[in-house]
């Protein structure tokens, strides 16, 4: 049944080209009532620049059960049009405190990636808090540097069809693609049991980062993913870090491990915590 929800956005992720849905985001958030919720897919471009939501701010927005996709936390939006944003983003004073507050409340943080894989296979979660024991490595590999040109024919073909319709500024403004990371980046890591393992991060934050380092390293890429690496690795280590697991829909329920990082999750070290 169609409901309007709030969400507090957690995670967005970096956009990708889809035949189906043009440019997509995957986005997940808590839930009025605690609950963690994927809305995919959401089309990041077709939002009106006032209502292109932030992490860690509240929105209002249509939602039904996503039916087309058996992981439990999958919804889908009904009518793009009525995403409200709520007030402004909740900030970091007290250590990250009212972000703690909601993310945590009713959601438990594992460190046993072997339990995660076992609940994702019995269709238990696809989305969960996970905390290393101990971060290793940022691996970062090349990758494609163009959107697939399948894709970017059909975006091409949908775009001389609206044009009918809009003018050209309006179709350019339609279409605007984000730029493919010629790169993709992974936390390698070790959990609670010395399992070593190695995610890839499709946060929208890390694909951000790397296009602000590149153009500070003065589009020295090597620079740029040092300066990456630097924050991701060095400067992450000395906080108290999370990282959001989401299952993808292609292999969740059967392949060994259906878990990558779909965002991170970095307050400071609360002392006062810590003490207790």
């Amino acid at each position: 049944m169609n409901r309007t929800r709030k969400v507090f956005i957690t995670v967005k992720t970096y956009p990708t080209l889809s035949k189906k849905y043009d440019e997509l985001v995957c986005t997940a958030g808590i839930l009025d009532d605690g609950n963690w919720v994927r809305i995919y897919p959401l089309p990041f471009r077709k939002l009106d620049y006032d209502d292109r939501y932030r992490k860690y701010q509240w929105i209002e927005l249509p939602l039904i059960k996503n039916a087309s996709d058996p992981r439990p936390e999958s919804y889908r939006i009904t009518n793009i049009e009525q995403v409200k944003l709520i007030g402004e983003p909740v900030g970091t004073e007290k250590a990250w405190a009212e972000r703690r507050k909601i993310v945590f409340e009713k959601n438990e943080d594992y460190s046993d990636l072997n339990i995660l894989i076992e609940k994702a296979n019995k269709n238990e979660l696809s989305i969960a808090i996970f905390k290393a024991t101990e971060l290793l490595d940022l691996v970062i590999e090349k990758t494609d540097r163009e959107w697939s040109s399948d894709s970017l024919k059909l975006l091409n073909a949908k775009a001389r069809q609206l044009s009918l319709f809009q003018t050209e500024a309006e179709v350019k403004k339609e279409f605007l693609i984000v730029p493919k990371l010629p790169y993709k980046f992974s936390y390698k890591f070790r959990d609670c049991n010395g399992r070593e393992s190695t995610l890839m991060i499709e946060d929208w934050e890390i694909g951000m980062l790397y296009w602000n380092c590149l153009k500070q390293a003065g589009d020295d890429e090597s620079k740029a993913k040092d300066l990456v690496k630097r924050k991701y690795l060095d400067e992450f280590s000395s906080k108290d870090l999370f990282l959001f697991l989401g299952t993808t829909r292609e292999f969740h329920g059967r392949a060994k491990n259906p878990f990558v990082i779909i965002g991170v999750f970095y307050p400071p070290i609360d002392r006062q915590m810590s003490l207790l």
